[in-house]
C-alpha cells in the first residue's frame, strides 16, 4: 500500500513538472511587464513610472501635442493620431473596408493602410516580442529547475566461477531539483539588463511608426501639391486661351499685329507644356505615396483635395521650449537612455561573476529490481558554495569590456541629443518660415490677380500691349505656384517638428483625437 502511494506521488509530480512546463505557450505580462505593444501598427504605452517627463509649464509648441492632441490648425499629427488609431492587420494589403472607398481615400486611411503593412513596424515590433521573450527567460534563473529521469537497466552476470548466473532489471524513475540560492547580484542585474532591453525596444517600435507616419505624410502632401499645381496651371491654360481669344479679335479688327497674336501663341504652348508636365509628375508620385503605404506602384486609389485652411494666428513659442518637449518625448531618445541603463545593468551583472554563488541541489526516486513491488527509496540533497579563485582574469577584462559598451552607449546618447535638439531647431525654424510665407504668398497672389485683372481689361480696351498681359499673366501663374506650395511646406513642416518633438502621433490613454480633415490641404 506504501508503494502504490509512493508511486501515485512520483507519478503527479512527474506530471506537475511537465504541466508547468507546458503551460507557458503565450508569454505572461507580469513576467514580461513593462510588456509590449499588442500590434505592430499600435504603439506601445509605456507604464507610469517609464512615461516621459512632464515638460517645463508654458504654451505648447505648434504642431506638439503633450495631451494626445495639437494645437488648432495642427492637422497633420492631429490626422496621423487618427490614422494610427485601431490599425489591427500586419499582412500587406487593401482591407475590404477601405477598398470600397478607393477612389475616395483620406490621409487617415493611407495612415491606416502604412501602419498594417509597414515592414519597419513589424520588424521593431517583432523585435520588441523577442526582448520580452527573453526578459522572461532570465526571471528563469529565480525558479528551481526540475528534471525528471527514468533510468531502467538489466544485468546478466555470473558467479562462482560461472556456475550460477543471473538477471537482474531495475527501474530508476527520479526528481532533481538544482536552486540558485545566492550570487550577490548577479541575475537581478541580467533580469535588470534584459528589462532595459525590452524598454528600449518599445521605445524604438514607437520611433518606427513616428516614422512610417512622417514617411506617409510627406508623401500625402507632395501628392496633394502636385494636383494643386495642376488645377494652377488648368487655370493658367484657360487664361492663356482667353489671351490668344483676344489679340485675334484685336487682330480681325485692325488693332494689333500678327505678332500679338504668335506671342499669344507661344504663351498657351507654354502653359500647356507645364501642365503636361505636372500630369507626369503626378504618376510618379502617386506611385511613390502607393510605396509608402505598403502597396504596389500601380494600386488604384484617388484622394480628394480637401479645402486648404492655414491657420493664421500662431502661438509665440520659444525654441527652447520645443527643444525641452523633445528632450522629454522623442522614443528614439528614450530607447537611447535605456540602452544605457542596460549597459551599466551588463556591467554590475559581470562585476557579480567572479563573487560565490550558493547553489542548493536535490534529487529523490526509487529504484525497482525485477518486479514492480520490490523497491528501494532514494535521495540525496546538497549545497554546493562555489568560491571563484582565478580563471586567468577572464573575468576581469568582461569588467572591462561591459564597461567600455556602456561609455559608448552613454557617448550615443549625447550624440542623439545633439542631434535631437539640432533636428528640432531646423523644424521649428522651417516651420517659423513657412508661415511667413504662406502670408507673403497670399499677399504676393492677390497683387498678381489684380494686377493681371487691371492689364487684361485694358489690353482688352486696345490700350495696353500684349508684352504687359503676357507679363501679368506669368506673374500670376507663379503666384499661384508659390501660394500653393507655400501651402504644401506649412503642413510639411508642422509634421516634421512633431517627429522631431517625439509628438507625431502620442495620444493621451483614454482620449479620443480630434479629426480636422476639413483643414488639410
Amino acid at each position: 500500500m506504501i508503494a502504490t502511494w509512493r508511486r501515485r506521488a512520483l507519478g503527479a509530480a512527474l506530471l506537475a513538472a511537465l504541466a508547468a512546463a507546458s503551460c507557458a505557450n503565450e508569454m505572461s505580462s507580469r513576467r514580461t511587464a513593462p510588456g509590449t505593444s499588442p500590434l505592430p501598427a499600435t504603439p506601445w504605452t509605456p507604464p507610469p513610472e517609464l512615461a516621459p517627463a512632464t515638460p517645463p509649464p508654458g504654451t505648447p509648441p505648434e504642431g506638439t501635442a503633450p495631451s494626445g492632441t495639437l494645437p488648432p490648425g495642427a492637422s497633420p499629427a492631429d490626422v496621423a493620431a487618427e490614422g494610427a488609431a485601431g490599425s489591427a492587420a500586419t499582412a500587406p494589403g487593401i482591407p475590404p473596408d477601405l477598398l470600397a472607398t478607393a477612389a475616395n481615400w483620406t490621409l487617415t486611411d493611407l495612415l491606416d493602410l502604412a501602419l498594417r503593412n509597414a515592414p519597419q513596424t513589424r520588424n521593431a515590433w517583432a523585435q520588441a516580442r523577442s526582448a520580452a521573450a527573453a526578459l522572461g527567460a532570465e526571471k528563469g534563473a529565480y525558479y528551481p529547475t526540475v528534471v525528471g529521469q527514468v533510468n531502467a537497466s538489466r544485468t546478466k552476470a555470473s558467479a562462482v566461477g560461472g556456475q550460477f548466473t543471473y538477471l537482474n532489471t531495475s527501474y530508476d524513475p527520479f526528481l532533481q531539483i538544482n536552486w540558485l540560492l545566492l550570487d550577490f547580484g548577479g541575475r537581478s542585474n541580467s533580469v535588470e539588463s534584459a528589462r532595459q532591453a525590452l524598454i528600449a525596444a518599445d521605445w524604438s517600435h514607437n520611433a518606427a511608426i513616428q516614422d512610417v507616419v512622417l514617411e506617409v505624410q510627406q508623401a500625402y502632401y507632395g501628392y496633394l501639391d502636385a494636383r494643386a499645381l495642376e488645377a494652377a496651371e488648368r487655370v493658367a491654360v484657360e487664361e492663356a486661351t482667353a489671351s490668344l481669344d483676344a489679340a485675334e479679335r484685336r487682330r480681325a479688327s485692325g488693332v494689333s499685329t500678327i505678332a500679338d497674336v504668335l506671342q499669344a501663341k507661344t504663351s498657351l504652348s507654354q502653359a500647356q507644356l507645364v501642365l503636361q508636365t505636372v500630369q507626369g509628375q503626378i504618376q510618379t508620385i502617386h506611385g511613390s505615396l502607393a510605396t509608402a503605404v505598403g502597396l504596389p506602384a500601380d494600386t488604384a486609389f484617388e484622394i480628394p483635395l480637401p479645402v486648404a485652411e492655414v491657420p493664421e494666428a500662431e502661438a509665440a513659442v520659444q525654441v527652447g521650449r520645443v527643444i525641452a518637449e523633445a528632450q522629454a518625448r522623442r522614443p528614439d531618445l528614450a530607447a537611447a537612455r535605456a540602452r544605457v541603463e542596460k549597459a551599466a545593468a551588463d556591467v554590475r551583472t559581470q562585476a557579480s561573476l567572479d563573487r560565490p554563488v550558493l547553489n542548493l541541489s536535490t534529487n529523490g526516486g526509487r529504484i525497482y529490481y525485477n518486479q514492480v513491488y520490490t523497491g528501494q527509496d532514494t535521495y540525496t540533497a546538497s549545497v554546493l558554495l562555489t568560491i571563484p579563485i582565478f580563471n586567468g582574469l577572464t573575468y576581469q577584462y568582461n569588467v572591462h569590456k561591459a564597461k567600455a559598451d556602456r561609455d559608448a552607449a552613454q557617448a550615443q546618447l549625447d550624440s542623439l541629443n545633439q542631434q535631437v535638439t539640432l533636428d528640432v531647431w531646423t523644424s521649428y525654424y522651417d516651420h517659423q518660415t513657412a508661415s511667413q510665407q504662406v502670408k507673403t504668398s497670399r499677399d504676393l497672389l492677390e497683387s498678381a490677380t489684380q494686377s493681371y485683372e487691371v492689364v487684361a481689361a485694358r489690353y482688352k480696351a486696345g490700350v495696353g500691349s500684349i508684352l504687359d498681359l503676357l507679363t501679368a499673366q506669368g506673374a500670376l501663374d507663379r503666384a499661384r505656384a508659390l501660394e500653393t506650395q507655400a501651402r504644401t511646406a506649412w503642413f510639411v513642416t508642422l509634421a516634421r517638428l512633431a517627429h522631431a518633438t517625439g509628438t507625431l502621433w502620442q495620444p493621451a490613454p483614454g482620449s479620443a483625437p480630434e479629426t480636422p480633415e476639413d483643414k488639410t490641404p
